[in-house]
């Protein structure tokens, strides 16, 4: 005896979301650090700080810098201008500036940018649709 399968066709709609809002605080925390360049910092290339020459805002001495992450950047001022990020790099015990071109005690001041205080929320629930299933014979 054969087998007689039945044949279903159906079509449907696919669900479509409308409204809805999202909402995002962002809360930056600033940290600045300041040093001035010693005769011993200055080498053939370049211009090391160790991180403990520098103080931070509250006057206070620093012992390491932090570990960089991605929600962090940092910018290098020399005497109040502001540098090329391709000038310098920083690491937890030090800060390398790429020139010797800097006099002994011209001020430093190293600021990371932390915006990793990021709160995003759902403000209003967005309105998804029922898909329509038609079946056809």
């Amino acid at each position: 005896m054969a087998v007689i399968k039945p044949v279903v066709i159906a079509t449907s709609t696919t669900p479509v979301a409308s409204g809805g809002a999202i909402g995002t605080v962002v809360t930056p925390a600033t940290t600045r650090y300041f040093a001035a360049v010693a005769a011993g910092d200055i080498g053939a290339t370049t211009i090391t700080i160790a991180a403990t020459s520098f103080v931070d805002d509250a006057d206070a001495p620093v012992v390491t810098f932090p570990t960089l992450t991605a929600s962090q950047y940092f910018n290098v001022y020399v005497n109040g201008m502001l540098q090329q990020s391709s000038l310098s790099t920083i690491s937890t015990t030090s800060l390398v500036l790429n020139t010797v071109d800097i006099s002994v005690g011209v001020p430093v001041i190293l600021e990371i940018a932390n915006f990793a205080n990021a709160v995003s929320t759902i403000t209003t629930q967005s309105t998804i649709s029922t898909p329509v299933v038609t079946i056809t014979t």
